[in-house]
């Protein structure tokens, strides 16, 4: 079946050709809402509310342009729209401005992507958000201002301290590997 046979039977509502868009992009679709999100049930719920909008509006898809894009677009818009209604978007988390880490290329070939990963998701919300929006979806800062109604200045702040958090976990992975050869050599 192609692609677009699978999105003219979902316009018919056929359940068959729903169950089959799903199974085809809830899993990459889960680790793009996970981006945004606290943790996976609420992923799941972003995703679920997501095929939703998809199958009310998948009439709306013009055939032009990739179509996993389209169905990307609107998992990130569902995320934002939770992030926005969420009373957690207010948190203050305080996090020192004024430290400029140097960073070790070295660190970075030891680093799993898994483990960077978990690096961004610990970011506090607001960071992570624009983090993953510019970052990881190519958003410029005035769209990402726009998406998330804050000004041009506050995402580039964001995306500042969300690169100093990163650096400074960075700095702190090296000194525990560095610790480790220490005593490694101390017991050999």
């Amino acid at each position: 079946m192609t692609e677009e046979e699978l999105i003219k039977g979902c316009i018919r509502e056929e359940k068959s050709y729903q169950q089959r868009l799903y199974k085809t992009y809830a899993g990459k679709m889960l680790v793009v809402c996970m981006r945004y999100t606290r943790n996976r049930q609420e992923a799941e719920d972003v995703l679920q509310d997501g095929f939703i909008r998809i199958f009310d509006n998948i009439r709306k898809f013009s055939f032009n342009g990739s179509f996993e894009g389209w169905v990307r677009r609107i998992m990130i818009n569902c995320a934002l729209r939770n992030f926005r209604k969420s009373s957690y978007q207010k948190e203050q988390i305080g996090i020192a401005e004024d430290y400029d880490i140097p960073t070790n290329a070295k660190i970075y070939d030891k680093l799993s992507e898994q483990e960077l990963m978990n690096m961004i998701d610990e970011l506090p919300e607001g960071y992570k958000m624009v983090f993953n929006l510019y970052a990881i979806e190519g958003y410029s800062h005035k769209e990402i201002a726009d998406i998330m109604d804050i000004n041009e200045g506050t995402s580039r702040s964001q995306l500042n301290k969300a690169r100093k958090y990163l650096q400074k976990k960075l700095l702190e992975l090296k000194e525990s590997e560095d610790r480790t050869q220490e005593a490694s050599k101390i017991l050999s």
